[in-house]
C-alpha cells in the first residue's frame, strides 16, 4: 500500500484536492475527523482535556465545549501547545489504526489528509508528501476573502503555521493551485496517471 500525505496551508486549497481525490474513490483518512473522534464523550482524550483545563470546558451533556476551549487557547500559545501535547498520542494512534485497517483491506493508495503534517512530524507515516501550494500573496488574498478578514488578521493566521514556501521545499509532489480548480485537478490526475504507469 502506498501512503500519500496530503497537506498545505490555510487557504491554499488542500481541502479542494482532498475532496477531489475522495470523489475518485481513493481511500482517504482525514486527521481533522480523528481529532474530533479522540475527544468524544467518554474518551480518554476528553478526560485529559477536562483534567488539564478544568470542568468548564465541558458542556452539560459531558461533551467538549469547543467555543470555551477555543477562547482559552486562541491567544495563548502555551495553552495551545499543552492541548496539542495532550491529544497528540491519541490522534497518532488513531491514524495508525486507520492505516492498518486500510492495509488489511487491500487498499492500493491511501491518502492521509493532515493540515499540520510537517508541524506535527507525520512524515514517517507517509511514502510521499503532496503539498497544495499557492504563493503567499495569493494565499493571503484568498484567506481575506474566504473568512472576511483584514490583512493583519489573515497574516496572523498564516503565521501560526509553517510557511507554505517551506512546505513546498519539503514536498515530494507540489500541486500548484494558483490558477483555477480545473488546472489544479489536472495536475492531480497527471500524478495519479504517472503513478498507475509506474506500478
Amino acid at each position: 500500500m502506498f501512503v500519500l500525505g496530503l497537506t498545505g496551508c490555510i487557504a491554499t486549497g488542500k481541502s479542494s484536492v482532498s475532496r477531489y481525490l475522495a470523489s475518485k474513490g481513493i481511500a482517504l483518512v482525514d486527521a481533522d475527523i480523528g481529532a474530533r473522534q479522540v475527544v468524544e464523550i467518554g474518551s480518554p482524550g476528553l478526560q485529559a482535556i477536562a483534567d488539564y483545563f478544568g470542568p468548564d470546558v465541558l458542556l452539560e451533556d459531558g461533551s467538549l465545549n469547543r467555543k470555551k476551549l477555543g477562547s482559552l487557547i486562541f491567544s495563548d500559545s502555551e495553552k495551545r501547545a499543552a492541548l496539542d501535547g495532550l491529544l497528540d498520542g491519541y490522534i497518532r494512534q488513531w491514524m495508525r489504526d486507520q492505516i492498518d485497517f486500510h492495509r488489511q483491506n487491500g487498499v492500493d493508495l491511501l491518502v492521509l489528509d493532515i493540515p499540520l503534517l510537517f508541524e506535527a512530524g507525520y512524515e514517517p507515516l507517509c511514502d510521499a508528501i503532496m503539498v497544495v501550494y499557492t504563493p503567499k500573496e495569493l494565499q493571503c488574498q484568498r484567506l481575506m476573502q474566504r473568512d472576511d478578514l483584514t490583512k493583519a488578521q489573515a497574516i496572523d493566521r498564516m503565521n501560526s503555521q509553517l510557511s507554505i514556501e517551506i512546505k513546498k521545499e519539503k514536498a515530494d509532489i507540489v500541486i500548484d493551485n494558483s490558477g483555477d480548480l480545473a488546472e489544479t485537478y489536472l495536475q492531480v490526475d497527471q500524478w495519479l496517471a504517472k503513478r498507475a504507469v509506474e506500478n
